[in-house]
């Protein structure tokens, strides 16, 4: 049986092929990787407490954000877009309640695609008292 003339030429020298084609998508996954960056920012923290309870431990004003992505573009990004939240009311009991940080930020900053933003930590924990009536 007589295979087919374009079947024939894939299948001729088909380990070199192989070994070029991974050895093409290395070289494009390591030019991929060497144009991402990483830029890190210091941005205000809005901190919501709960009412009747009070801070026993420091309570944080501002959040490192970390903005991943394509170098060319995370330096383009206003930090001041970025809103970060910590909301602690829902906290009933005294002891260490845990909250993670919550990134607000409009849509349309990020549109480039390949753009990525996570908060360092992404929870911060707290030690809350009963406020002491007068």
């Amino acid at each position: 049986m007589k295979l087919n003339k374009h079947l024939q030429n894939m299948l001729y020298h088909w380990p070199a092929k192989m070994i070029s084609l991974v050895f093409a998508v290395c070289i494009y996954l390591f030019i991929q990787y060497s144009t991402t960056g990483a830029r890190i920012v210091t941005i205000p923290l809005d901190v919501q407490l709960p009412s009747g309870y009070e801070a026993m431990s420091l309570v944080p004003e501002s959040a490192e954000v970390e903005i991943r992505g394509d170098e060319d573009v995370i330096y383009l990004i206003d930090p001041n877009s970025i809103m970060a939240s910590l909301d602690f009311t829902f906290v009933q009991s005294e002891g260490i309640a845990s909250a993670p940080v919550v990134l607000l930020y409009e849509e349309n900053v990020f549109e480039s695609g390949g753009v990525s933003v996570a908060p360092t930590p992404s929870q911060h924990r707290i030690l809350f008292n009963r406020e002491e009536e007068e």
